[in-house]
C-alpha cells in the first residue's frame, strides 16, 4: 500500500481536516451501543449501502471490520478529491432510508436529537484520523483486525467473518499468526 506522508493535526473545534487523495482512519458508531447488534444482523443492508455509495463516488478500502454497534476502516479517497464527510453522510442515510423501510426501528431519541431532524441509528459525528507513513498505516490496520479480539466477540482475527483480515491474509499481506506478537499504538477512539 503507498500511503503518502503528511502530518494531520487533529482540531478540537471538530473541523475537518480534509486533504485530496488521503487515506483515512474511521470510526462510526451506532447512536445507542449498549446490547446493539444492528450492524452486523443488517450487515447485508451496510454492504449494498457502501456498494451504493462507491459507485458514485469511488474510494479505496484498504481495511474494515463491522462489530455489532461500531466499525473501523481506512479508506483512500481519488486523487484530487477529500470529500470524506459526504461519503460517510451518504452511507449513513441509504443504510437508515433502507433500514427504516425495511420495518426496523429507531433507538430512543432525546428531544434535542429529535428537533434537530436526527434518526435514532448513527451518532451523528464519526472519529477520523489522517494516515501519515506507512507505519501510521500498518498500525492502524493492525487496531482495526484485532478490534474483535479486542471487544471479546472472537478468540482470533480470523475468526470474525466482517472483517478485511481475511482478503490482507488471502493476499499474503500478513502471516497467518501476526496477531500474536502485534503491539498497536493507536489513541482508543471507541
Amino acid at each position: 500500500h503507498c500511503v503518502e506522508s503528511h502530518w494531520h493535526t487533529d482540531m478540537p473545534d471538530y473541523r475537518r481536516a480534509y486533504a485530496p487523495g488521503g487515506t483515512w482512519f474511521f470510526t462510526v458508531n451506532l447512536l445507542h451501543r449498549d446490547g446493539n447488534d444492528l450492524l452486523v444482523r443488517e450487515i447485508e443492508l451496510l454492504r449494498s449501502s457502501v456498494r451504493a455509495v462507491r459507485s458514485k463516488y469511488p474510494f479505496r478500502i484498504d481495511a474494515w471490520v463491522v462489530l455489532p454497534e461500531h466499525m473501523h476502516c481506512i479508506l483512500t479517497l481519488p486523487r484530487g478529491d477529500s470529500d470524506f464527510s459526504m461519503r460517510w453522510r451518504l452511507i449513513k442515510s441509504k443504510f437508515t432510508t433502507a433500514y427504516l423501510a425495511s420495518g426496523g426501528a429507531e433507538t430512543a431519541r432525546t428531544a434535542d436529537e429529535m428537533r434537530q431532524g436526527r434518526r435514532g441509528v448513527w451518532q451523528p459525528r464519526y472519529w477520523e484520523h489522517r494516515i501519515r507513513d506507512l507505519k501510521d498505516y500498518e498500525q492502524h490496520r493492525d487496531y482495526i483486525h484485532l478490534n474483535p479480539v479486542k471487544h471479546g466477540f472472537a478468540q482470533t482475527p480470523a475468526k470474525w467473518p466482517w472483517s478485511s483480515i481475511h482478503e490482507h491474509l488471502k493476499r499474503g499481506e500478513l502471516a497467518a499468526d501476526w496477531w500474536i506478537h502485534t503491539r498497536v499504538n493507536v489513541p482508543d477512539r471507541e
